[in-house]
């Protein structure tokens, strides 16, 4: 771990950055969204992935690749959290009050 962070610090941060923005703008666009059975089958994929990953089944360049892309999806997704709470919040602060 503090392997992939030392050496692809770059990438990691540009995934972050991106998430941000994602969340900056996704917030303005208000879209129908993921029926509850997408969702259930892409929590069970997360959840897969991640024990895969922990349990070290997938070995050599293919886990390595797997641990870098779950660490820069968990990034995004942080980054698209902070992006939509920032963006709400300065929305809701130039608001006229009524």
């Amino acid at each position: 771990m503090a392997y992939l962070t030392t050496f692809f610090w770059g990438w990691l941060l540009g995934s972050l950055l991106l998430g941000l923005a994602m969340g900056w703008i996704s917030i303005v666009q208000h879209g129908e969204g993921v029926s509850k059975t997408w969702k259930r089958w892409l929590a069970a994929m997360a959840v897969v992935l991640v024990a895969a990953a922990l349990s070290r089944v997938v070995p050599g360049r293919f886990g390595y690749w797997l641990d870098l892309g779950l660490i820069m999806f968990g990034l995004y997704l942080c980054g698209c959290a902070v992006g939509s709470w920032l963006r709400d919040w300065v929305v809701s602060r130039s608001a006229p009050a009524a």
